[in-house]
């Protein structure tokens, strides 16, 4: 397939028509809250999320600093629940006996919904950043062990035979053919982590925090400033994005070889 055709639409860079068409949109509202005041109330207006976004970031300051609460709880239980979850996995895989006594414990508890769950993580860890920390590690350590279980089970059968017959050593097959086989299955599943600890953290700080991105997309909602409620779900939407594309470009520095 031509590199050039899947990068452009109707002869125009992909990036030019994602900007055309995302400036199209915004002026069509923009006309529409001016036409229409009332509706501002509704569906905010484009001119005052962007001076809501200016504010908070260079003005007052109170996005800088409510994400950093939100992006460290992030972080932290991005890489606590990764860490345990792949360590798990790796138990499944090479004690299957552990697998089989825990697998139908893991399922329960990974079907309990998470938001009946935040009421008891306030209760435990408070309104601070731990019973956030807590809700979004439950998040990713299920998604990541998923991830890690199917990478061990993908690996050919074929490869480690051939590694057997040429005397290589257990602890060997599996650092560098069974871990190696893994490891892009395992790098969706922290790909997808990553995006979900975000949620998680979100959502507790909407359920009840003392700071953070979530408690104030509450407290705008709750006083109904909608350009503000626009303003953090596009600031939310961004760094999804910028979660994914970091993640895609570790992925390929790291797994060079795939």
């Amino acid at each position: 397939m031509n590199f050039k055709q899947t990068h452009t639409v109707l002869g125009i860079p992909l990036w030019l028509a994602r900007l055309v068409v995302i400036t199209a949109f915004c002026l069509l509202w923009e006309w529409a809250t001016l036409r229409r005041p009332e509706l501002r109330l509704y569906v905010g207006q484009p001119s005052g999320i962007v001076k809501f976004l200016w504010d908070g970031l260079f003005d007052d300051g109170l996005l800088w600093l409510n994400g950093f609460w939100s992006m460290s709880a992030v972080l932290i239980s991005f890489l606590l629940g990764s860490i345990l979850a792949i360590a798990t996995g790796m138990l499944f895989a090479v004690s299957p006996r552990t697998e089989l006594f825990l697998h139908p414990i893991m399922i329960g508890l990974n079907a309990l919904p998470r938001i009946a769950l935040a009421p008891l993580f306030l209760l435990w860890f408070g309104l601070g950043i731990a019973s956030k920390i807590a809700l979004a590690f439950t998040l990713t350590f299920f998604i990541v062990l998923d991830a890690t279980v199917a990478g061990m089970r993908s690996v050919e059968s074929d490869h480690v035979t051939l590694a057997r017959m040429i005397g290589a050593s257990p602890g060997w097959i599996f650092r560098h053919v069974a871990l190696v086989s893994a490891m892009p299955t395992i790098f969706s599943g922290l790909r997808l982590g990553l995006i979900y600890a975000l949620l998680g953290v979100i959502g507790a700080e909407i359920i009840a925090a003392e700071q953070g991105l979530g408690q104030y997309l509450a407290l705008l909602a709750g006083t109904f400033n909608t350009d503000g409620v626009f303003a953090i779900l596009l600031l939310l939407a961004l760094l999804g994005s910028a979660i994914g594309v970091l993640m895609a470009k570790l992925e390929k520095r790291l797994l060079y070889w795939k």
